[in-house]
């Protein structure tokens, strides 16, 4: 009898004890029809992450990083302890599974498709935009002057607004990372995350590495989550993160005369909202004139 695949489900924590009970919960079911292995890969939680981890998942496994390393780190260290895996499962704490969910995404899985990921669906029911087009200065410059409407047009927009874009299969350059699905072989060929991204562009970096090695990542509309999340829409400090690694990944992948202009077209962006008032932006804007004073954009 062939043996059912294996999933390792990483879960990254950090003070997350008010919402991972509900992700645990929902784990079982979300994953029926699959062996799995759960992974806590916790950040330094003043809270008792660690204690509700253990209480409500007594066979997982509890990876204490020592500190808020971040996402990426944690994901590394989290699968860095796991078994065996035909793949790796990496979710937020704030993610509530579906019956089956993972299953369909591990089916999507192989031939050249290394990443699937899921709808989202907020926590009020609405579709979180989840879809993303690959950074670019057009896109850049798009945002910066029609704002979120520049999505409508593929080459003056990052994120895929069209709802009826979500409605059909189909393989973006990245998806927002709060649920990714990675087979053990783009993982084996890609390499771990990188860890000089804190939060926010780690899901992007490894998509589009993992498109350089030939994999893609496919979008699987009849799968729905829920995520709790959305914290980078308020918080000013996130926001600012969020720009800044922007930045720092079309570095990663282009010229410095290039990320200059890039860097120019998020600029105008946030300064333009700052001037209407947005506390977010004002924070971002300070950001981004630190950003090019720093020693290297590059780690």
């Amino acid at each position: 009898m062939t043996p059912l695949p294996s999933v390792a489900v990483v879960v990254v924590t950090w003070n997350s004890a008010a919402v991972l009970p509900e992700l645990l919960a929902s784990l079982p079911a979300g994953l029926a029809g699959l062996r799995y292995q759960l992974i806590i890969a916790d950040n330094a939680s003043a809270d008792d992450t660690v204690e509700v981890a253990r209480r409500h998942a007594p066979s997982c496994t509890v990876v204490q990083t020592g500190r808020n390393a971040g996402y990426a780190a944690g994901f590394n260290a989290g699968l860095a302890a796991a078994g065996r895996y035909d793949a790796a499962l990496v979710v937020n704490p704030d993610i509530r599974l579906t019956p089956g969910s993972v299953a369909t995404l591990y089916a999507a899985l192989g031939g050249d498709v290394g990443i699937a990921v899921p709808r989202i669906r907020n926590e009020d029911g609405s579709l979180a935009r989840s879809l993303r087009r690959e950074p670019t200065i057009a896109r850049a410059l798009g945002e910066a002057f029609l704002g979120q409407r520049a999505g409508r047009f593929a080459g003056l927009g990052e994120t895929v607004v069209d709802d009826a874009a979500y409605t059909r299969p189909a393989c973006p350059d990245w998806a927002t990372g709060a649920i990714m699905l990675m087979s053990a072989r783009c993982l084996s060929v890609c390499g771990p995350w990188d860890e000089s991204f804190f939060l926010y562009s780690e899901e992007t970096e490894f998509a589009l590495r993992a498109r350089d090695h030939g994999f893609r990542t496919r979008y699987l509309p009849q799968v729905e989550v829920t995520h709790l999340g959305g914290e980078s829409r308020v918080s000013p400090r996130l926001w600012s993160l969020l720009q800044v690694n922007r930045v720092r990944l079309y570095r990663k992948r282009h010229t410095a005369a290039a990320t200059a202009l890039f860097w120019a077209a998020v600029l105008l962006r946030e300064s333009s909202r700052a001037a209407l008032g947005q506390a977010r932006s004002r924070a971002a804007v300070a950001a981004l004139l630190r950003y090019p004073a720093q020693p290297s954009a590059r780690r």
